[in-house]
């Protein structure tokens, strides 16, 4: 869904997307949005009474930041704040472009951060890059194990983790970045490799996105989050036993 109060930019914007193949629908407000994403996930859990199979909620939003009324820093934080939406990745679209207009995109739980004006080509290969992450990034031998830090559990087969047996919410690329570090637990990454591991190779991010993802993570972990230890100059590890 395209989340825009300027009506030619969405236009270009669902022209583009229906050629490439995607279904998509545009709305000119972070409240029509609010309300047609809750729909849609009403559909999507069979609420409607129709097949799971023939209404789906939203696979992405491409969403604009100041428009009348809600802004789409407070949309993103509302979605990213409810259960049933925060899975919902997003692109900003937006005149917003200072460094840290981008670095409270990221931190509202963003997946990506594009500036206008844009190339149309430069949107649809994010779009394409941050629909890919729906695919496994972590090779078999990581991702398919279930993992215990004293009460912390991470269970790979319906990627949840739980804190003493309370279940926390987090994105798929936290999720990544903790499943990674705490599977090789003492060992230190560089920003480098966790891009490298985590996100998937077309997906156009820098190092600082590294340590935004890892500061949302700690937020989340409780007393967890000294767990996560930075090694100034080198990169990042989950703590050994030791």
């Amino acid at each position: 869904m395209v989340v825009d109060d300027e009506r030619d930019l969405c236009d270009i914007l669902l022209f583009n997307l229906h050629a490439a193949g995607y279904q998509a629908e545009a709305v000119c407000s972070a409240d029509e949005a609010l309300k047609a994403v809750h729909r849609s996930e009403s559909f999507d859990r069979g609420q409607s009474g129709f097949a799971d199979d023939i209404v789906h909620g939203f696979d992405l939003l491409l969403l604009d930041v100041m428009m009348p009324g809600m802004s789409g820093f407070e949309l993103a934080k509302r979605l990213k704040e409810d259960e049933r939406t925060r899975h919902i990745p997003i692109i900003f679209l937006t005149a917003k472009d200072t460094e840290d207009d981008a670095l409270k995109g990221f931190s509202l739980g963003a997946d990506d951060y594009v500036t206008k004006p844009f190339s149309v080509r430069e949107v649809m290969a994010r779009v394409k890059a941050v629909l890919s992450r729906g695919k496994p990034v972590l090779n078999a031998s990581t991702s398919d194990r279930d993992l215990r830090f004293e009460g912390l559990a991470v269970n790979a087969a319906n990627k949840t983790i739980c804190i003493d047996g309370n279940p926390i919410a987090l994105t798929r690329t936290e999720y990544d970045l903790l499943h990674l570090l705490l599977s090789h637990r003492g060992e230190v990454f560089s920003r480098q490799q966790l891009l490298d591991r985590v996100w998937p190779q077309d997906v156009i991010v820098t190092e600082r996105t590294v340590d935004v993802n890892i500061a949302r993570l700690r937020k989340k972990l409780s007393r967890y989050a000294s767990c996560l230890i930075s090694r100034t100059g080198f990169g990042y590890c989950f703590k050994s036993e030791e």
